[in-house]
């Protein structure tokens, strides 16, 4: 019998927050830590930020949710913002960022069967993550996501991650699109190159099949841009957003062109709760700040700064750390062996919350609204934590 009613799906730690503040979260014991995982990248801005609390309040005061059935002012006003800030000339909203990535291939194959074609297969790539729900864990080739839920959904290839000519070489008369994450986060924070972005685009054009961007970890300016497609000069047909999208509050959404979204009509998908005014609330506070010039440019320094600091830092500890990788204030550090029990050596012992990923890397996720000081703090609890953590022996 488990100890807590709660389904022992997570390996949960031993912290236990109660309260944030900023950047820190304070546990039910008043331990304090200073949050770099921003709730695996969603509190955007921090925690207990003004406007975004405001607006929440203010909401759950007028309207909470009232279903698809009836007309819906908030959902058109923050849908129109979406459209006018990014490629998009449709938005579905969903509850997550699984939820978002599952309209998105609908959307996809929809596209082609409203056409009277039977193309249905989706090319994803090795390592990636695309959420938990039956179809996104068959769009990934992880078996650990895969045990104990076969057989998988047909309908996807798997191809290696950046490889252009492997996913050439995937197309076939069944396929509908490609789903690709343009840095992929659990994965291990890993950029794709300017080419393989650019050569999707021109392979899917090619070939009259949808490009799919899965922007729920990478997107709503966590990149240093508001979506990280603008840094490869592309545009996508279809694209997956969530994670920092409501700043805290659970909301996705699947952005389409208008092309792209022709087989999406009345009756082929809906959500109860997608898209609900308190959603939305927090999505119009969210853009309020971040969809300026001024903000992202504000990330993109403070990207660097951390960068910079980080790739000086790891050069102390050639035995631990072997580089940093990705964009604006999505960051990785590489280890030399698996970063668990480093993660949990900084938590428990220097209260630095960091995010484990693949490929030997732990993730540096902090809010985007963070300032110098923060960025001191989290390297005195990392120089301390590396100075006193014991490397795991080799079995």
């Amino acid at each position: 019998m488990s100890i807590t009613p709660l389904m022992p799906v997570y390996p949960r730690c031993g912290f236990r927050p109660v309260r944030g503040e900023g950047a820190w979260l304070i546990s039910e014991d008043g331990s304090r830590a200073l949050d770099f995982a921003a709730g695996i990248a969603v509190n955007l801005l921090g925690h207990g930020h003004p406007h975004l609390t405001k607006a929440i309040q203010d909401q759950a005061a007028t309207l909470i949710h009232v279903s698809n059935l009836y007309g819906s002012p908030q959902g058109e006003a923050f849908a129109q913002r979406l459209v006018d800030t990014t490629f998009a000339d449709t938005v579905f909203f969903t509850n997550s960022g699984a939820e978002a990535v599952e309209c998105a291939i609908k959307t996809a194959r929809a596209y082609h069967q409203s056409q009277g074609s039977d193309r249905f297969e989706i090319i994803t790539f090795k390592n990636a993550f695309h959420g938990r729900t039956m179809a996104t864990i068959s769009a990934s080739n992880q078996e650990k996501m895969h045990k104990g839920f076969m057989p998988l959904l047909e309908g996807f290839k798997y191809v290696d991650f950046d490889d252009l000519e492997g996913a050439k070489a995937a197309i076939g008369p069944k396929t509908a699109a490609f789903l690709v994450e343009p840095i992929q986060g659990e994965g291990g924070v890993r950029p794709a190159s300017d080419a393989f972005m650019q050569g999707l685009r021109a392979l899917a054009d090619e070939h009259g099949i949808m490009l799919i961007l899965d922007e729920v970890q990478c997107g709503v300016a966590r990149s240093g841009t508001l979506y990280a497609y603008e840094q490869y000069g592309i545009i996508p047909d279809i694209m997956a957003t969530a994670k920092g999208l409501g700043g805290g509050f659970p909301v996705g959404a699947c952005l389409a062109t208008e092309e792209a979204a022709r087989g999406m009509v009345v009756g082929t998908h809906g959500s109860t709760y997608g898209g609900n005014p308190f959603a939305m609330a927090a999505c119009q506070a969210v853009w309020d700040v971040v969809a300026n010039e001024e903000f992202l440019t504000h990330v993109r320094s403070t990207g660097e700064k951390l960068r910079s600091t980080l790739e000086q830092f790891i050069g102390n500890y050639p035995d631990l750390f072997t580089g940093v990788r990705g964009k604006g204030l999505m960051l990785g550090v590489m280890m030399t062996h698996e970063t668990r029990a480093f993660v949990a050596h900084l938590r428990d012992n220097h209260g630095l919350l960091l995010v484990a990923a693949g490929d030997n890397t732990f993730r540096v996720l902090p809010p985007l609204n963070i300032g110098d000081a923060e960025i001191q703090i989290c390297m005195e609890k990392l120089s301390a934590g590396a100075a006193s953590y014991q490397m795991p022996q080799a079995a």
